[in-house]
């Protein structure tokens, strides 16, 4: 397996259904997920995530870095307080997080996931 891999571009063949632990909760959201890579071991992923607005309810089970590349998502943890991101903003979500994601405009992220 070579030290660096460039992830290739998007497929045309997206995952459309909602992510695992996504329940959409205000709005009719929806959006796609390229997988453009999978570490060797399996224990991570990484590629392309684009979504439309409304609000889903996120329950997370692994580690997620997020670099925003275009949209505005407000993001609440349950119980906590709200956290705006927008357009060339990074930020991680820690496996523990529940909470809403309003895409408040139109998303697309590149993330890495940790599953293990």
């Amino acid at each position: 397996m070579p030290a660096i891999t460039k992830l290739p571009a998007p497929g045309s063949e997206p995952i459309t259904a909602d992510l695992e632990g996504w329940v959409p909760v205000s709005g009719k959201p929806s959006m796609k997920t390229w997988i453009q890579n999978t570490s060797a071991d399996g224990s991570m992923i990484s590629g392309t995530w684009e979504a439309t607005p409304g609000t889903y309810h996120a329950t997370y089970k692994g580690y997620e870095f997020v670099h925003l590349m275009a949209g505005k998502i407000k993001i609440t943890p349950d119980g906590g307080k709200p956290i705006m991101v927008g357009a060339g903003d990074a930020f991680v979500v820690e496996p523990t997080f529940k909470g809403t994601w309003e895409i408040i405009e139109p998303v697309r992220k590149h993330f890495d996931i940790k599953l293990k």
